[in-house]
């Protein structure tokens, strides 16, 4: 039986979203430490934690079903326990927030950020979505739900939240900027466009001491204008579509999509963390 962080030297990576050495050797020490390690009670579990992040992460990067689970991974409903433990318990946004501090250090930066970009994305939902939760956004003709997302000026995420599409970006970003700004503190800058305006650039700065800055296009440009810092956060957007569970939205639960984009990021940040540490001049 193989415990919460064991190693499995007989198990051969296979797959191109199998962490390498360097990968596990840097984000082991990142991992939360179940309660029974701590004499808390429960069970050690059977499968080791690298085969298990690996089986979420080929998941969430292939797009395919729970049953679809290759055989040479543990069994799917194993898999499916672990993510549903981590989701329900935010141990995956515990080990993301570990992952992009550890990022943000390895870069130069303070591990807590003082500067953001929020925006929004629709997706369609599937059938399995329910109408409870899913809209229709009038300005993308989407049917299904938005992400609403907040980001540091590398493009790493600090917050998400999920709604049916019809919801309001103002109305979200109240929520979401909240908990942003409860969770990192030296927060003080949020870039953002045009559809945040109104009364939401007052409350932010009357109620959670944020300045949220309107970055808008210039009616006099065609075409595609890069405009400053908001493209920060479309970068984000297209690394979320190259993990193909996230180009369609297939989760029954919005907490589950919140968490299917916390795993997209971990495997970015891992990559990070395993490359070789920059150069300086």
């Amino acid at each position: 039986m193989y415990g919460n962080a064991a190693d499995r030297p007989e198990r051969q990576r296979r797959y191109p979203t199998d962490m390498t050495d360097t990968e596990w050797a840097a984000i082991r020490p990142l991992l939360p430490v179940p309660g029974w390690m701590h004499g808390r009670g429960g069970r050690p579990e059977g499968y080791c934690h690298r085969a298990i992040l690996d089986a979420v992460r080929y998941l969430v990067d292939n797009g395919i079903k729970w049953r679809a689970m290759p055989a040479d991974f543990p069994p799917w409903d194993r898999v499916y326990a672990f993510f549903r433990r981590w989701r329900e318990n935010a141990l995956i946004k515990e080990f993301h927030d570990r992952l992009r501090a550890r990022v943000r250090e390895k870069l130069g930066r303070d591990a807590e950020p003082t500067a953001g970009v929020i925006d929004s994305q629709s997706i369609k939902a599937d059938a399995v979505v329910g109408a409870d939760s899913r809209g229709f956004d009038g300005g993308k003709l989407v049917n299904g739900r938005k992400r609403h997302v907040v980001v540091d000026t590398l493009g790493l995420l600090l917050g998400v939240m999920v709604t049916p599409a019809d919801v309001g970006d103002r109305t979200a970003a109240q929520v979401l900027l909240a908990q942003v700004a409860d969770a990192h503190h030296r927060l003080a800058l949020v870039w953002a466009d045009g559809g945040y305006t109104g009364s939401l650039v007052e409350h932010c700065l009357a109620t959670f001491a944020l300045v949220l800055a309107i970055v808008k296009r210039s009616d006099d440009r065609c075409g595609f204008v890069v405009l400053p810092k908001r493209w920060i956060v479309e970068r984000l957007f297209a690394h979320l579509m190259q993990s193909r569970r996230l180009v369609r939205d297939f989760e029954r639960r919005t907490t589950s999509a919140e968490a299917m984009v916390y795993w997209s990021m971990t495997l970015l940040m891992t990559r990070r963390l395993a490359r070789p540490h920059p150069q300086r001049g």
